[in-house]
């Protein structure tokens, strides 16, 4: 651990307002590819409150962070992640349901909240109900799936910029400049806290069954038996990422226990105890050979933490 980071933890320890922590903890736990080494923090604030405060108390002294979810779009190195990790979860949870109104925090995750609106017998929401993530990280990426958006639901989202005096604010969906997986909130470095959202009323019965058939769609196109990241690369325009790598032979590639499904060619998956450095090895040779075979560049959606090989 470095000097830096003993001085924050050592003025955490002593701060009633600094967010509970842990040490050392691996992040192979804690996110959706099951690999990856340990960050030296894991932070685990209560309240807007605490996560800027020790963000604030991060960059002051120039300390490395990550704000994540449920990890579903991350990679972290095997040599781990050198630095803080705040992580939004269980205290940022609440579901509230007006009329047609939807009102959550960023750490409910899109299955609970999808669920959620079924109960109450809105529509709108079922596009959702499979993605492996938060509503944070959803928002910020402006998530989707079978022609459904977070942008087609969001009236507005309450973000943290914990780098302005201003703090906690509410910025309405014309201001959140939502489009192909990206927003103000992910270009601009703030954070989600949670969102509004209006729905349509309809019946349980058939939002259960378009929730189900698209259910049965992801199992039957989608390697949900193994650990990934869900869609590896971003949709480069007027192509599909799957299908370039599918027709650039790429299907069941592998380097180490890190493959490209044969189920779905978009997915890289952890097969056989991959390592982060067998997925990021995988992703590179796959952006190489489509870039060789098509002239296409494809993107990762994939956030990488810490060192890895081009860079280490």
């Amino acid at each position: 651990m470095t000097g830096k980071i003993a001085e924050l933890l050592s003025l955490w320890r002593s701060e009633p307002q600094a967010p509970h922590f842990e040490e050392h903890v691996r992040m192979s736990e804690h996110t959706t590819f099951r690999a990856g080494g340990p960050a030296d923090v894991f932070a685990l604030p209560a309240n807007a409150r605490e996560l800027g405060w020790g963000i604030r108390t991060c960059k002051e002294r120039e300390i490395p962070y990550y704000v994540m979810g449920r990890g579903s779009n991350i990679l972290v190195s095997d040599d781990g992640f050198h630095g803080v990790i705040f992580h939004i979860g269980e205290s940022f949870s609440d579901i509230r349901v007006s009329g047609d109104v939807i009102t959550a925090g960023a750490g409910v995750t899109l299955t609970a909240l999808a669920r959620t609106a079924k109960n109450h017998g809105l529509t709108g929401l079922e596009f959702a109900a499979g993605i492996p993530g938060s509503l944070g990280g959803a928002l910020a990426m402006n998530a989707g799936a079978y022609g459904g958006e977070m942008k087609d639901v969001v009236t507005g989202v309450q973000v943290l910029d914990p780098l302005s005096e201003t703090g906690v604010r509410f910025m309405p969906l014309d201001e959140l400049a939502m489009g192909y997986r990206t927003s103000r909130i992910q270009t601009e470095g703030l954070i989600a806290l949670g969102a509004e959202m209006k729905l349509k009323a309809g019946d349980p019965a058939q939002i259960e069954a378009l929730m189900q058939d698209l259910a049965e769609r992801r199992r039957s196109k989608q390697p949900l038996e193994y650990p990934s990241a869900g869609s590896t690369f971003k949709r480069p325009e007027g192509y599909f990422a799957g299908k370039l790598i599918q027709d650039a032979g790429l299907s069941g590639y592998s380097v180490g226990g890190a493959c490209v499904s044969e189920k779905h060619c978009g997915f890289v998956i952890n097969k056989d105890h991959a390592s982060a450095t067998d997925i990021y090895l995988l992703m590179m040779q796959v952006q190489k050979k489509v870039k060789e075979v098509f002239g296409v560049e494809l993107e990762p959606e994939v956030r990488l933490l810490g060192d890895f090989p081009e860079n280490m």
